[in-house]
């Protein structure tokens, strides 16, 4: 009967010992589950942003913080010749020098626009982006154009001769010396 005993006790252990190995392999597995379940989850969260492309021009610029031209029309209008402010712009461009692309004209929304040149004349735009938006960067400034500089931009723009000669006066203009262009494409 001692035997008998000790046997069930046996047995008791033995089938405690398989039921515990059981417990602790199905626990094992949910963290192994759950861990598996996290990283899925880490990985699958990204966010999605609409991609903008740019093409860039002169020194290498990004897009945030530009205000709009409009907004800039009206810092425009409380300078004075000699003035300039750092900044960053984005607008569409009206028109673009034909023969290098070494300037162009950007609507400012209130009927003015900016005539923008390139820093130390060291990078030029593509000669078809009329129509299109850019963002600048770089010194916005007023500046009085001589009439023999407003003759050399208008011919460069392709004006007629007598368009060309009918400019007799200096102009107050408004400037913007760009240091990079980012054009959106």
């Amino acid at each position: 009967m001692h035997l008998l005993i000790h046997k069930k006790l046996y047995l008791r252990i033995v089938i405690n010992y398989y039921q515990m190995q059981k417990l602790l392999t199905l626990f094992f597995i949910g963290l192994l589950l759950m861990s598996c379940k996290n990283e899925t989850k880490k990985e699958s969260i990204t966010e999605k942003q609409d991609e903008i492309s740019y093409a860039s021009f002169g020194k290498e610029i990004i897009a945030d913080d530009a205000i709009a031209a409009s907004s800039m029309a009206q810092h425009y209008n409380t300078m004075k010749p000699g003035d300039s402010i750092d900044s960053k712009i984005i607008g569409k461009v009206n028109e673009v020098c034909q023969a290098k692309g070494c300037w162009m004209n950007v609507d400012l929304g209130d009927g003015n626009q900016v005539l923008v040149k390139f820093k130390d004349y060291g990078f030029f735009v593509p000669k078809d982006i009329a129509g299109k938006e850019i963002i600048m960067n770089g010194k916005a400034f007023i500046d009085e154009m001589p009439v023999d500089e407003q003759r050399h931009f208008a011919e460069d723009a392709g004006k007629t001769p007598e368009e060309i000669a009918a400019i007799t006066e200096p102009k107050k203009t408004y400037s913007f010396e760009a240091d990079g262009v980012l054009l959106i494409q």
